[in-house]
């Protein structure tokens, strides 16, 4: 998806129209299915519509409509009546398996919001009745765990990229299950590392951290960015998938809050999607604008100029774009 580019690429019939209004339809019924978990049911096995209707809890007939069309997409087979998953299926989707893509139940998720996308528009922001420091558990466990799965195949790359001499001390903001801040550990065993985050979410941080043997060697403050501040003596605050999440204003308050953390030439680096200046590009940073606009008040995804200024103006200089990875870039500035 990312390689797809609107400007080169123009729909030009009216089949190609009926294609992009009807594609949802693939994904629904992928979505359906992870959802009810019949990858997982089928594991290694071969089943009847049947018996996984039964292990599943759902009716029959709809259940062996629903498997038919997940052959039909590539996603399952059938032979002699019987369903069996694909290697691919068998490998991402079975829950257990060392490469389950459990960060998927945040995709279904986001079902729900993306179809207020007519009225969110309208409004200019999210119409949905609870905001994501409101969502229950589930949602938020499930909101974690994806961006854990993306993190946790970026981070080293990331870190890799940034200079990490004279840093001792790191905040991580938002930092979700910590990810990141297992990433500094493991690239540089002196970093003491401290990941700030919502009450709700610290549990989840720390259930990451004991599972990764890292418990000690990372700090956990629960806090809300908005309002809280972050302390003193840092030399690198780390803000990944933040600012898409607010406004210009309250990203410049952040910002300057950061650097308020900061020793003198300490860093910020933020990791987004970085909008084209004429906001028509890159393709995913297009789509994820209007995540903000159905899933948030008042987020968005930003230019590198608008970036930049904020940075300038939390009194940031030695400001620099790196490439990041999986469609982000890197915008660091040093505290003057």
């Amino acid at each position: 998806m990312d390689g797809y580019n609107d400007r080169n690429s123009r729909i030009s019939s009216p089949e190609q129209i009926q294609q992009m209004a009807t594609s949802f339809k693939k994904s629904r019924i992928f979505m359906s299915a992870f959802e009810l978990d019949l990858f997982t049911i089928l594991g290694r096995e071969k089943l009847t519509s049947d018996e996984v209707a039964i292990r599943s809890g759902t009716d029959i007939r709809a259940t062996d409509r629903l498997l038919n069309a997940l052959c039909a997409l590539g996603l399952i087979r059938k032979e002699n009546e019987c369903f069996s998953n694909t290697e691919a299926t068998a490998r991402y989707l079975v829950k257990g398996e060392k490469d389950y893509m459990s960060g998927l139940m945040h995709t279904v998720h986001l079902w729900k919001s993306w179809s207020t996308m007519t009225d969110a528009v309208k409004k200019g922001g999210r119409v949905a009745n609870k905001s994501i420091k409101e969502k229950d558990l589930r949602w938020t466990a499930a909101f974690i765990e994806a961006m854990h799965y993306r993190a946790v195949k970026t981070s080293a790359k990331v870190i890799a990229r940034l200079d990490l001499a004279g840093v001792s001390r790191v905040l991580d903001v938002g930092g979700g299950s910590g990810a990141y801040a297992m990433g500094f550990v493991n690239a540089c065993p002196d970093i003491t590392v401290t990941v700030f985050d919502l009450p709700d979410v610290v549990p989840l941080t720390g259930k990451y951290i004991d599972e990764s043997g890292m418990t000690g060697r990372i700090e956990i403050i629960e806090g809300d960015y908005h309002i809280d501040e972050f302390g003193k003596g840092f030399d690198l605050v780390f803000l990944s998938a933040i600012i898409h999440s607010n406004s210009p204003e309250q990203n410049l308050s952040l910002i300057e809050k950061g650097a308020n953390a900061l020793n003198r030439g300490g860093q910020i680096v933020i990791v987004d999607f970085i909008m084209d200046e004429d906001r028509c590009g890159p393709f995913f940073s297009t789509l994820f604008a209007l995540n903000m606009v159905v899933n948030t008040e008042s987020g968005d995804t930003y230019t590198e100029s608008e970036v930049k200024n904020w940075l300038v103006q939390a009194g940031c200089s030695d400001i620099r774009r790196m490439d990041g990875v999986m469609s982000t870039a890197m915008i660091t500035g040093r505290k003057c």
